[in-house]
Order: C-alpha cells, then structure tokens, then sequence
C-alpha cells in the first residue's frame, strides 16, 4: 500500500515550502529504461571506478556518488535534489516544528554567536542567557572558524543532556559560563500582537504546529478586543518560506467558509488533487489584508492566493517568490531521502504563479534602508537557473525585494495596511467584493 502526505517545500535558496511523502515502490506505469539507458549506466559505472583508482588523491566514494546524484537531480530543476541521512533528519525536524535545545534566538556577529532573545520558558531562559550575550565557546570549543549553522548544530542534542556556554556580556569584566540542561523546543510559527483595535498575525512558516498556532492566536485577540471594536486582521507572510502543504490549506481555511483552496496537477492529466475549504470562519469574516513580499513563497503563496482569489482578502505588498512547484519526498531507507518536483500547484483560478509569483492588490514598496542600498535583495524563481517555466510566467518574472525592517515603526507596508483598516486611507481594492471573485468556473 503506497501512504502519500503532501507537505511543501521552496528549495536551497528559500529553505522549505511544497512536496508530498511517498512511501512505497515506484509506480508501475512508469516508463522502463531502454537498452541504450543501462548502457549509459554502464559508462557512468566505468568512470567511476576509474576516478577511483587513478585520481591524483584518493576521492571520498560517498561524496563522489551523492554528487553524481545531486548533478543529475539539478540539472531538472533546482528543488529536485538527494538529501542523505543527516539533511533528511534535519528536514523532519524543521516540519515537526520542535526539537532538542536550549531556546535561543541567534545571528553572527564578529565570528561569534550574538542572542537575539531567549524564547520563553526555555532552559536558556532559566539559566540566564540574555539578548545581547556574545557566545564565545560551546563546550569549550571556540567558536570562531565555525558557520552560524555549525554552531547551532552544536547547540541542538538530545533532552536531558547538558551543555556550557561561554558567553561574553555587556558590563561583564570577565566571561560567563552558563550550564544549561537541553529541552524539547517548541518553535512558534505563529507570531501575533493587537495594535489598537486591529489583531497582527505573522506567520513564520508552515510547521506540523502553525494551524493550531494561529488558531490560539485569533481566539487570543478576539478575547482582548471586543467583536464590535475589531476591525480586522493584518495578515504577515513576508519572509515566509513555505512548509507543509496541508498546514497551508488549514490557515487559508481558517479565513473561508468554501470553495476550493489549492489544486495540484502532476505529469498524468488525470492526477488532479484539490483541497476544498469547510464551512466555518475564524475571524467572522472580519476583513483581512494580507503582506507579502519576494520572501512569500510556495506556501505562502498558496495562502495569498486562495484568499485573493476569493476575494477574502487584498493582498498587499510586492509580488512575491513565484514557486508553484511541488516536491515529492521519497525516503530511502537509511540512505536518506530524494526530493523529487512531481506537480505544479494552481489556485483556485486555475493559475499557476510558477515563475511569476502573487501579484498583489495593493503594491506598496518597501524602502531600503542606507546599509542596503546598491545591494541585491530581489528574491524570485524566475531568477533560478534551470527553473521550470511556469505556463504565465512574463517577461517581468516572479519575486521583488525580500526585506522587512526590523522595527514596526519603520514598516510601511504594515503602516499602509492598518491605516485601510482603520478607515483612514482608502484604496479601491479594498475592501475586496467576494462577489467579483475570479474564480475557475
């Protein structure tokens, strides 16, 4: 029996957004290779044993294969890639949403590893770490030379087992050692805060948790302002990556009370899936404005779609990554797992944004800020090489800047969205008439 679980992921470049989990054998129907195929084969056979024996050093076979496995995948597309076993775990646990750690938020700076923030209630929080600290070792290990990643690899391990940082703090005349405990994380994929009488979602990426996220998140704000004074969402998908497809269906659902969400068509004309929203509203039909810019992708893009199509929401910002392919996630056994583009994705229209990405409703440009400008910030599949040629993709291409300030303050596409919620600025595209929907008849 073949189990399939749509999920969806955006690719190296923007981290995750669409593919499916298939376990079970290929399918039958496929084409059998040819003569001229298993001789090819056969060369590839004969190089390698030859690179083998005659290189000037001696290669590392597992390096030589999973790039010859790579080298083939890429040269479809840049999301079809070979993940071996340590990419696949580390796959599974950026969709599960939770893991082995300490709780920390954290960037580089000056070859060290700088705290943003401690997240709440975790063991960093508990033992004292604080924005600002400077981590200067991890066990012992100076962490200078190592990747931002590498250094969080180290950070992360198994519950229950201890760690020591040394970190270096403001005021501090000497470094602080701080013994720390590991404990299951719980990464919150849904950020939110109420500003005046309009509620904030930001929703960070689409884990196993982001429904149930931002379903705490809606009930919350409809407790702190009253039905009668709530004039809305504000919905954040900007620098969104993506993850697992049925988490996207579920928050665009949260939105509608029917009609089809998402529609995904494979290489047989007849694998046609589509996902349908159920009867009920989170929000009450409040009106809703979603954000995006060129760091909303796949699933992201999947949500602004369902909800523009319906004319559930304006979407607001600048057009986003483009990515509507869909990757199928095949385990092998121990040897990890093939990321495999099976399908495209289509709103409820009946368009594809492969390649040309969520035009927004309402464009509102983000400036740059000095440090940025003259650098290149445009984020969009068109820009990919080797992408799949999405059947509307124009001569503009997908995607736009994938920037948003750090300080609310500073953010003039939010400013724009709370003000048409507020009643202060209007814009003829919103409020969005869902009688004037466009959809697929």
């Amino acid at each position: 029996m073949v189990r399939r679980l749509s999920l969806l992921f955006a690719g190296a470049l923007m981290g995750a957004t669409a593919m499916s989990v298939v376990y079970g054998s290929p399918s039958s129907t496929a084409n059998a290779a040819g003569s001229d195929t298993y001789r090819q084969l056969a060369i590839f056979g004969d190089i390698f044993e030859r690179v083998r024996a005659q290189y000037v050093t001696p290669p590392d076979d597992q390096k030589l294969v999973e790039n010859a496995i790579n080298g083939m995948l890429t040269s479809l597309d840049p999301h079809s890639s070979y993940m071996n076993a340590e990419a696949a775990q580390d796959m599974r646990v950026q969709t599960k949403g939770e893991f082995g750690g300490l709780g920390i938020e954290v960037t580089m700076e000056n070859e060290l590893v700088k705290v943003i923030t401690p997240i709440d209630d975790t063991p960093a929080a508990r033992a004292g770490v604080i924005a600002g600290d400077l981590i200067s070792h991890i066990d012992g290990e100076e962490v200078r030379g190592l990747t931002l990643s590498d250094a969080v690899d180290r950070m992360r391990g198994g519950v229950n087992t201890p760690i020591e940082l040394t970190v270096l703090r403001e005021g501090a005349t000497e470094p602080i050692k701080i013994k720390i405990i590991r404990d299951i994380i719980k990464v919150k994929a849904v950020k939110y805060r109420v500003e005046g009488d309009i509620g904030y979602l930001k929703i960070t990426s689409f884990t196993e948790k982001t429904f149930d996220d931002l379903r705490g998140a809606i009930a919350t704000i409809r407790k702190e302002i009253p039905d009668e004074r709530l004039k809305g969402y504000v919905l954040d998908l900007r620098l969104n990556p993506g993850g697992l497809l049925d988490q996207a269906v579920s928050v665009s659902d949260a939105f509608l009370d029917r009609g089809e969400i998402v529609s995904t068509r494979g290489r047989d004309p007849k694998d046609v899936t589509r996902f349908d929203a159920r009867a009920g509203d989170l929000t009450d039909g409040k009106p809703v404005i979603v954000l995006v810019n060129g760091g909303s992708a796949s699933a992201s893009e999947i949500v602004a779609g369902a909800l523009q199509d319906h004319r559930r929401a304006a979407v607001l910002g600048t057009r986003s990554f483009g990515k509507g392919s869909v990757q199928t996630i095949i385990p092998l056994s121990e040897n990890g797992a093939l990321r495999l583009t099976t399908a495209l994705y289509f709103t409820p229209a009946g368009k594809s944004i492969q390649g040309k990405g969520i035009t927004p409703d309402i464009r509102v440009e983000q400036p740059l800020p000095d440090e940025l400008l003259g650098r290149d910030v445009s984020r969009g599949e068109s820009e990919l090489r080797g992408h799949i040629k999405g059947a509307e993709e124009d001569e503009e291409g997908s995607g736009s800047a994938a920037y948003v300030p750090p300080d609310p303050k500073d953010d003039l596409q939010l400013a724009y969205a709370k003000e048409l919620l507020e009643g202060t600025k209007t814009d003829p595209a919103f409020p969005p008439n869902p009688d004037q929907a466009v959809l697929q008849q």
